[in-house]
């Protein structure tokens, strides 16, 4: 059995490959940074019985899930799992300059992961078996200024992922869109102290409490989780907020 997990090298991506590990399946772990990736390895293989690749792409780059799909049928590789977590996050007003980062999200977190789906999950159909996990996030549900296009590309997936589950599904395939609220990893540079607290607090949770719930949806193929209970009343909360206090808070803030 074989996982292919995408950000695999950090963060949540490493945690889903630790406990993919625990659970018997060999590892291929995708990511553009090949330092994280090579201590990401030696970390797994020295603590579970399984084997370990790493490959080096940049998912960002237009044809980096075809590029991704043509190596593994080479090598072999086509996985069971595949768990498309690589994402990217910043937080600001969008001027003419931020364009690059932002065809670079959009990239990353729609283009990527729908030809990968498709692709992948073609080949899984043919075997009759197989599973996705793609990584969305609360935000999918949060429209508002400063991640204006985090939270577009997330309820992107969010949608996408619900739909192609009842298509695969037919075909013995499971496709799970996870949706996390506040997760305590290094993708939104939140200063220590506040994560620290806001682990103890229980209102940011770790990568291990997350990835659990994910793969545990996964394995019973449930198509949306949306793990803690800050799902449930923060983006009812921001969505009854008025627009003249959603104006007066993003002028504070940015």
């Amino acid at each position: 059995m074989v996982a292919l997990v995408t950000g695999g090298s950090s963060g949540m991506g490493l945690e889903f490959a630790r406990q993919l590990a625990g659970r018997g399946y060999d590892l291929l772990l995708v990511s553009n940074r090949g330092d994280e990736l090579e201590s990401a390895a030696s970390e797994l293989r020295a603590a579970y019985p399984v084997s370990v690749r790493t490959l080096e792409k940049d998912l960002a780059a237009t044809e980096a899930a075809d590029e991704l799909f043509a190596w593994c049928r080479g090598e072999q590789l086509l996985p069971d799992v595949l768990v498309n977590d690589a994402g990217m996050f910043f937080f600001k007003e969008l001027l003419p300059e931020d364009l690059p980062r932002v065809q670079a999200m959009i990239d990353l977190h729609i283009v990527t992961v729908t030809r990968l789906c498709i692709l992948m999950g073609d080949a899984m159909k043919r075997r009759g078996s197989g599973y996705i996990l793609n990584v969305s996030s609360m935000a999918a549900r949060i429209p508002a200024p400063g991640i204006t296009v985090y939270s577009a590309t997330k309820a992107y997936l969010r949608s996408f992922g619900r739909s192609l589950s009842y298509e695969l599904r037919p075909y013995g395939v499971g496709m799970t869109t996870v949706c996390p609220a506040a997760i305590a990893t290094p993708l939104y540079r939140l200063d220590p102290k506040l994560m620290d607290l806001g682990v103890k607090i229980r209102l940011i949770h770790t990568p291990r409490w997350l990835v659990r719930r994910a793969l545990r949806a996964m394995f019973r193929r449930r198509r949306i989780v949306s793990p803690s209970c800050m799902n449930l009343w923060l983006p009812a909360l921001v969505g009854a907020l008025p627009g003249p206090l959603v104006e007066k808070l993003w002028k504070k803030w940015k």
